[in-house]
């Protein structure tokens, strides 16, 4: 294998030895590597599975944790082994872990202390399992091998591999049957550590930055982004305990932190923590922030902006310079919040199928509207009559491991993929997601509507938490098996509060969505309307698993 980010750990060790690599929160502190220190326990690990374990080229390793520094050198030390890593969601149950890894048989797997009892429980379910290896320092009494317990060899051989040897297999769902495992090979992952290396430099003030992680590591916009280019970069990453806002806003302070990677649904949440800060103040404070807030649509030089702010600023340690923003859409009045108190929004743009970023928005001309420009190495076209994006080019998958039928779903024998969203590219060669076509509605006269459009007009009223708009089919009438506009609201805390019964909190919820949706078509306004109390299912980044709500709500 040619040198790249992954066989740069020797020279990432000599250039930035004792600089942190990986740090996390735990209730003793931080748990701290070095970059000398993730290098010996990465050899210390390889050495172990080749030389004592034996494992072959090409076996799989799952790796089932919460996002820890030793998953670097879970990840690391697998590639130099030869093997091919497999991160799993650890918050997915037995039964849905059980399919994933019926698929992908793994030799061996490596575990968090706090995974460890239902790794145990799945290598009695699953027959290629031959090994356990904990990752946490667990002490001396336990069964199994840990990290930190290996034999000091470091004298291992690095075994080549091939730009088109698969590194990685990322299962994007734990459905039963044939799960979708999206092989990303050495060659999908060099291409894109190397275009980050040319977008990055217009994003962050300086190589060296501190970021904080709050997405997991099963996902590859964090696998890529988070993890391997910014390490490639000699950047700290570190890992909170909890993800509440008001946690991860006094790590960001302790660590001085510059940087995040996000999902928008966590920018929402944390827009909504400072402005009850901000309801906490005086009169006259409240009235200076709005006076100030106002002023700076009109400020265009960041340095001003921050000082309008720097009380706000200083909750989040002072140096923090801004946020990547990817995984769903982003609202743009979300991004507009922050830019005005001078946090700078990047939106990127990708799939798990293109391992994973296709687009990143960056320099001063930034649209938050847009997910910026389409990174060099792709070709991309916009269907004409159906309006998809295909994107072509060397971050494009092997395809689904061991699934055939669906890799040729969506991607052409000539290497264009589909990407099942609806896109726009304007004449500046910024793109534009404007619907996923699978969750396309269609209308008993023809008429064509994307869920997306209608939750982005009605996320601008605070009276609701949390929105779900799909098509519902109707089963009677003139209009039998067409669809309808079907719209989930679960209502703000305060709503609840003031609406106690259950028909004045339906009446009231109807006539807020109908206020909407006057924004609206006609077509495109909901027909059915339903208030749900309990928050909605999601997905391990955030996004809101569409498809269970529909199959609850119609129940």
């Amino acid at each position: 294998m040619k040198e790249n980010v992954l066989s740069r750990l020797d020279i990432n060790t000599r250039l930035y030895g004792e600089r942190i690599a990986l740090g996390k929160r735990n209730r003793y502190g931080w748990k701290e590597l070095t970059y000398k220190g993730l290098g010996l326990l990465t050899k210390q690990l390889a050495s172990y599975l080749i030389t004592d374990l034996q494992l072959q080229k090409g076996e799989r390793l799952a790796i089932l944790s919460e996002s820890m520094p030793e998953m670097g050198v879970c990840l690391f030390g697998s590639v130099i082994s030869g093997l091919v890593t497999v991160p799993l969601d650890n918050k997915l149950t037995i039964y849905e872990l059980e399919s994933i890894l019926s698929s992908c048989e793994p030799t061996i797997m490596t575990v968090s202390k706090a995974n460890l009892e239902k790794a145990v429980e799945l290598k009695k379910r699953i027959k290629s399992i031959k090994h356990i290896i904990v990752m946490d320092e667990v002490g001396a009494n336990s069964e199994f091998q840990t990290l930190y317990s290996l034999p000091l060899n470091t004298d291992c051989k690095w075994r080549h591999r091939s730009l088109k040897d698969t590194a990685l297999i990322i299962y994007t769902s734990g459905t039963t049957g044939a799960p979708k495992g999206v092989q990303t090979t050495f060659g999908n992952m060099i291409t894109q550590v190397l275009e980050m290396s040319k977008v990055l430099p217009e994003i962050l003030p300086s190589e060296c930055v501190n970021l904080l992680s709050i997405l997991p590591m099963n996902h590859l916009f964090e696998l890529t982004v988070g993890f391997a280019a910014f390490l490639n970069r000699g950047s700290s990453i570190y890992y909170p305990q909890s993800l509440k806002p008001n946690d991860v806003l006094a790590d960001m302070r302790e660590k001085k932190i510059d940087f995040m990677i996000v999902v928008p649904a966590f920018l929402k949440l944390l827009k909504s923590t400072i402005e009850a800060d901000i309801r906490s103040w005086s009169e006259d404070e409240k009235a200076l922030f709005e006076k100030s807030y106002a002023a700076a649509e009109y400020i265009t030089d960041y340095s001003i902006r921050r000082q309008l702010f720097r009380s706000i600023l200083a909750k989040f340690g002072g140096s923090f310079y801004g946020f990547i923003a990817g995984g769903a859409p982003l609202d743009p009045a979300v991004g507009e919040f922050f830019e005005r108190i001078g946090i700078k929004i990047f939106q990127g743009y990708g799939l798990s199928e293109t391992s994973p970023v296709i687009s990143m928005d960056r320099g001063e001309d930034r649209k938050l509207a847009s997910v910026g420009p389409i990174l060099d190495s792709y070709d991309a076209k916009i269907d004409p009559d159906t309006g998809e994006l295909l994107v072509k080019g060397p971050s494009v998958m092997k395809g689904y491991y061991k699934n055939p039928e669906k890799t040729a779903e969506v991607l052409e024998p000539d290497g264009w993929l589909h990407t099942g969203d609806k896109g726009m590219i304007d004449e500046d060669g910024r793109l534009y997601i404007t619907g996923r076509l699978k969750n396309m509605i269609v209308l008993s006269g023809g008429k064509k509507v994307f869920p997306e459009e209608v939750e982005t007009v009605l996320e601008n009223n605070p009276n609701f938490a949390e929105i779900c708009v799909f098509g519902a089919t109707r089963k009677t009438g003139a209009k039998d098996g067409t669809e309808e506009i079907m719209t989930v609201i679960v209502p703000a805390k305060h709503v609840l509060e003031e609406h106690t019964d259950e028909d004045e909190l339906q009446d009231y919820i109807v006539k807020e969505v109908k206020s909407m949706a006057v924004q609206l078509a006609p077509y495109k306004r909901p027909v059915n309307i339903i208030v749900r109390k309990e928050p909605l299912p999601r997905t391990s980044t955030n996004k809101v698993k569409r498809n269970i709500v529909k199959e609850e709500t119609m129940a």
